[in-house]
């Protein structure tokens, strides 16, 4: 666990390029996430919000440019391993062969950072924070979509995170769902203190929990601003993003 008693930390992105063979995902990504701030990233499928993210966390190493937390490049040895990081996946990740309880205490187990007691306590903590609680016994089988990014969230609070990553946080849901989902990121934030970024393509999801936001398009940002100045933003992709509807053309 980090040495680092913070509850929350500062993002800072310079920069920022990666290739996968001769196509350029990320082209000179910079922006800056402020301590405790709800962050988005939103561009539609395919622009490189997920890439990023994984960068972040320290499973890409980019080609160029730099990651800082705290001013720490985390391209340098130990840095990621002093700050205390969780990330929601887009499938909630679950282990089926675990029941609840089992997956939400997976990280204090399996590093043996607490005993059993203790671990018990504070998973059902954790899952009654996120309106699961009495659930432990349950198996990812039995749980809805809904539930399943639930505990995935439970599970990234045990670590008492200092930096939330949460990818695609309402994939899947129906819109009721995702309103769930939006109002659980925004009251963990005021329970942790942490520092959240959101990587989605859900304008309402987007719009709903944004302090600032980030328009990504094929690996650039468009721009960066309040949710409120990206609305009022002029580019025409911009634009044509946010207010895309479907439409169907009947033969």
């Amino acid at each position: 666990m980090s040495s680092n008693n913070s509850q929350s930390v500062r993002v800072e992105i310079r920069d920022l390029r990666k290739s996968f063979g001769s196509q350029e995902v990320l082209k000179g990504i910079s922006f800056t996430v402020e301590r405790g701030e709800i962050f988005v990233i939103m561009g539609p499928s395919g622009s490189g919000k997920s890439v990023l993210l994984r960068h972040i966390i320290g499973l890409n190493r980019p080609a160029s440019g730099d990651i800082l937390i705290e001013g720490d490049s985390v391209t340098k040895p130990g840095v990621l391993a002093q700050y205390r990081m969780a990330m929601v996946f887009q499938s909630g990740a679950l282990l089926n062969s675990l029941n609840v309880g089992e997956n939400v205490g997976l990280y204090l187990s399996e590093h043996r950072l607490k005993t059993p007691d203790e671990i018990k306590r504070i998973v059902a903590d954790k899952l009654e924070i996120v309106g699961l609680k009495g659930l432990e016994d349950k198996m990812p089988s039995e749980l809805s979509g809904g539930m399943k990014k639930r505990v995935a969230i439970a599970r990234a609070l045990v670590v008492e995170p200092q930096l939330i990553l949460y990818d695609e946080p309402t994939s899947e849901l129906d819109p009721l769902m995702t309103v769930i989902i939006g109002e659980e990121i925004l009251r963990l934030r005021e329970h942790t203190h942490s520092t959240s970024i959101v990587v989605t393509h859900d304008r309402d999801l987007a719009f709903g929990v944004a302090d600032r936001m980030a328009i990504l398009h094929e690996g650039e940002i468009l721009f960066s601003g309040t949710p409120a100045e990206v609305k009022a933003n002029p580019h025409p992709l911009i634009q044509k993003f946010l207010h895309a509807e479907v439409q169907f053309q009947k033969s």
